[in-house]
């Protein structure tokens, strides 16, 4: 059975989806019915999981949380589930290029299919696809669109205290 509850953000309104025991999406506003399959859900605002990852949310929103601790369950290829999870390894207020997420998972000619299984990822921001750039350093695909790319990175960079050391727009 899948839960999902609507939360309000900086960048729009968020759907968030879980099982009793863990979450699977976090989707945007405009997001495009076909690039996430997932199961029809039902409303719970109470939702236990649903409650904390808002919280979590919040709080990284608000610049308190750099970090998220949620139980996570992916549905998608072997390889879109390994590129997901190199995903989850990129620091906080860092950013990786495709190619080097193709290079940890061991397949260094994917880098398409990198880009392809980052924009199918299903828990948008917590898995932080948001911080894939492309090999010139400039901002590339992402389901939430490329301004929102943007806010993600400047507030993580924001929090971190860094300079941008060029224009993400």
């Amino acid at each position: 059975m899948y839960y999902h509850k609507k939360i309000n953000s900086p960048v729009g309104e968020l759907t968030l989806v879980a099982t009793d025991k863990s979450l699977m999406a976090v989707l945007w506003e405009n997001d495009d019915p076909t690039r996430i399959q997932l199961e029809e859900s039902i409303e719970q605002e109470d939702h236990v999981l649903l409650v904390e990852a808002g919280n979590q949310l919040a709080e990284y929103f608000e610049r308190k949380r750099t970090g998220f601790e949620l139980p996570l369950e992916f549905t998608g290829t072997e390889f879109q589930k390994k590129v997901w999870q190199a995903l989850l390894t990129i620091p906080f207020g860092e950013t990786r290029t495709y190619g080097q997420i193709a290079q940890q998972i061991g397949d260094p000619n994917a880098v398409r299919a990198v880009g392809g299984a980052a924009n199918k990822n299903p828990i948008s921001i917590i898995a932080p696809c948001h911080r894939v750039i492309g090999a010139s350093g400039k901002l590339t695909g992402f389901a939430g669109g490329l301004k929102t790319k943007s806010y993600l990175l400047q507030l993580e960079y924001t929090k971190r205290n860094l300079t941008l050391w060029q224009s993400w727009e």
